[in-house]
């Protein structure tokens, strides 16, 4: 079962203009109780190596949780509903405060209040 947090292996089938596609690490950003009732589909956002700086991305370094080998920009952009069937397995777990810094900035754009 996912858990919120959890950086999955999965496909994003091929892109269309900049986003982002093929084989990706992903951090899953669904809440947790949609996870526990057995959802076939959850909402994910891309991981890259490449750190561009945008406002629209959320640093992440490499530790024992995460399984990590580089430092990786979650793409908060690029957020997105997938099929569980695309995840292939799950590398590890991005913890609650980079989960939250990643929410926080999909609120952003997204124009969510806080």
């Amino acid at each position: 079962m996912l858990t919120s947090g959890d950086i999955a292996e999965l496909d994003l089938g091929p892109p269309s203009g900049r986003e982002a596609g093929f084989r990706h690490p992903s951090v899953v950003v669904t809440a947790q109780r949609i996870l526990d009732a057995g959802s076939n589909v959850v909402h994910v956002v891309p991981l890259t190596r490449t750190i561009r700086g945008f406002g629209s991305e959320v640093v992440i370094e490499p530790d024992r949780s995460n399984a990590l080998d580089r430092v990786s920009a979650a793409q908060c952009q690029h957020v997105r509903a997938v099929s569980v069937g695309r995840v292939d397995r799950v590398r590890g777990n991005v913890g609650a405060v980079v989960l939250t810094q990643i929410r926080d900035v999909i609120s952003l754009i997204l124009d969510i209040p806080s």
